[in-house]
């Protein structure tokens, strides 16, 4: 797999501003990108249909008249993009290998940036020229696409920016998310598991981890003991989550719905300060989970509507053999499943606020095998 050019874009103005370019820029949008992008119709990625609507299908138009103030990095976009394509097929032409282009974020919110103690600067810009003006950001995908056959995927580089918001932006039309660049911290490596767990992510490459790997590597190897679980359950079968150090104020709760199961993921519960977490939940069919990482509680509740309960009837700690198989440590009872009514998956050092009686067990191998029950009322009782 090749990197194509590295945060391409042109930074300290919106557009190139030669006499060739403002040619270029006057002779306003060739035609066949205005057929390409009118005929996207509902299938243009929907950040590019948030700033721009009613394409043209024929005719002659300015940048600016479809653009609008978008024009610069517009044009931009489709020049850089045209040059990136050529690269692209001349090296896919001698190496048939996946291609890809990464991405400099841009940011329309600043309020969405995690930029604690840090100038908002850092978290992209919010103008062509203080980004890569013209680089693939989603909404310019579009004619990214158009020029770029050869690129098999775009990847965003992720370090300030909502990170669920950016895995969405980047697995829209088909684009599998890879995440060339990112944070090495706790606050990265959490976010680990739902880059991998509910948006199928090819790779994740935390910046700079030549050293101070210890933290991503805890995450990692938990990852690499249950790989064979995650790559066989399907897209509608898993789904990963985190918590951070300091909790929002705002109710912290990850649902999904699995067959007629929803599962409802929240912090650990704990006496004292509570922690963060991160893990994944998978699906393993026959009202059985796979429980993975630490940090967090998971309840279960049956969706159909003569289940008056739904409860844990087993929770088993396991460890995967060297034949990828679970085997069983520990069966957990009623403290660690609050008798059968959540499973808390605790941190390694969890606090106990000072409480004399250790009911939350710190994590171990940080992998339980869960299977569900519910309860049905009669129907001549409901």
């Amino acid at each position: 797999m090749v990197q194509v050019e590295n945060e391409t874009g042109l930074l300290g103005d919106s557009r190139d501003r030669s006499h060739k370019a403002d040619e270029e820029f006057n002779s306003g949008i060739p035609e066949d990108l205005l057929q390409h992008l009118a005929g996207k119709g509902e299938d243009l990625h929907f950040r590019f249909r948030e700033r721009y609507n009613k394409i043209p299908t024929a005719g002659s138009h300015s940048w600016e008249s479809i653009f609008g103030t978008g024009a610069d990095e517009a044009f931009m976009a489709y020049h850089i993009s045209s040059y990136v394509g050529q690269v692209a097929a001349a090296g896919k032409a001698e190496y048939s290998i996946p291609l890809y282009t990464n991405t400099w974020l841009n940011f329309d919110d600043p309020s969405q940036l995690d930029v604690k103690g840090l100038p908002v600067v850092v978290g992209g810009g919010a103008k062509p020229g203080e980004y890569p003006s013209g680089g693939p950001c989603p909404h310019l995908l579009d004619i990214w696409r158009y020029n770029t056959p050869a690129l098999d995927f775009f990847a965003p580089d992720l370090y300030f920016h909502d990170y669920e918001s950016v895995c969405k932006d980047y697995t829209q039309q088909g684009n599998p998310l890879f995440i060339p660049e990112q944070r090495r911290d706790e606050h990265g490596a959490r976010r680990a598991w739902l880059a991998y767990a509910t948006y199928g992510a090819l790779g994740i490459s935390p910046f700079g981890i030549d050293t101070g790997a210890e933290v991503i590597g805890r995450e990692y190897k938990l990852l690499a003991q249950t790989a064979s679980f995650l790559l066989s359950a399907s897209p509608e079968d898993r789904m990963g989550f985190f918590f951070d150090d300091e909790p929002s104020g705002k109710l912290e709760r990850w649902t999904r719905t699995f067959s007629d199961i929803e599962v409802i993921v929240e912090r650990a519960f704990v006496f004292g300060k509570p922690g963060p977490g991160a893990g994944m939940i998978i699906n393993l069919g026959d009202a059985r989970f796979l429980a993975v990482g630490r940090g967090f509680n998971v309840t279960f509740k049956s969706t159909r509507k003569e289940a008056t309960f739904t409860g844990i009837l087993k929770a088993e700690e396991k460890e995967v053999d060297q034949g990828g198989k679970l085997s069983t440590l520990r069966v957990f009872n009623g403290d660690e499943t609050r008798s059968g009514e959540f499973l808390i998956m605790p941190n390694d050092e969890p606090d106990y606020g000072g409480f004399p009686i250790a009911v939350t067990i710190p994590a171990r191998t940080c992998i339980v095998e869960l299977t569900i029950y519910w309860v049905a009322e009669e129907e001549d009782d409901r």
